[in-house]
């Protein structure tokens, strides 16, 4: 082959192994990652030295569903997860996340115990939590410590904190506003 034959050659096998690569990219793939965003976390201050319960919202925008399957936290070395069925309270081993959908961690209903204190957070103080998903991860969170009244859900101006519901949530003796 010439110089000009074998540059030719090159250059048409070159734009071939392009295109084919093409093909494969990742725009043409559904991404199977969740996509998650925490809003509305809040902790009321406890009532009791030893327990203190934790509320928020996670969104996933993804096309994957997840499972939250533990949280950690420097409040407490044992956090739990909590289900509300039937006004009872139990601890679960993990919360589904479903695709295009949220965890709803509120007062009332499932949420996060803080077991076994270290310190009792007050009113303006900030909790570090990190939650653990199978599939997305640990992503880190910063808890405001709010007023052991506050209810997010009870009210149309806290939006940001994940809304309000279409009809109250009678509080539990389990939430962190009754401890």
């Amino acid at each position: 082959m010439t110089r000009t034959t074998t540059a030719a050659f090159s250059a048409a096998l070159a734009l071939v192994a392009g295109l084919a690569l093409g093909g494969c990219s990742s725009a043409d793939q559904t991404d199977t990652t969740p996509q998650l965003k925490v809003s509305g976390a809040f902790m009321p201050e406890p009532v009791s030295a030893d327990m203190a319960g934790g509320f928020l919202t996670v969104t996933n925008t993804g096309d994957s569903a997840d499972t939250l399957t533990s949280v950690t936290s420097d409040l407490s070395d044992d956090v739990q997860l909590h289900e509300t069925k039937d006004q009872k309270m139990r601890q679960v081993d993990s919360f589904d996340l479903p695709a295009k959908g949220e965890l709803k961690l509120r007062r009332g209903g499932d949420h996060l115990m803080f077991m076994g204190l270290k310190r009792t957070p007050k009113k303006g103080d900030t909790v570090r939590i990190e939650l653990h998903f199978e599939k997305a991860g640990r992503i880190g969170v910063e808890v405001p410590v709010e007023a052991r009244t506050h209810n997010p859900q009870a009210s149309g101006d806290h939006m940001e904190h994940g809304g309000a519901s279409s009809h109250q949530q009678q509080p539990s003796s389990h939430d962190g506003a009754r401890h």
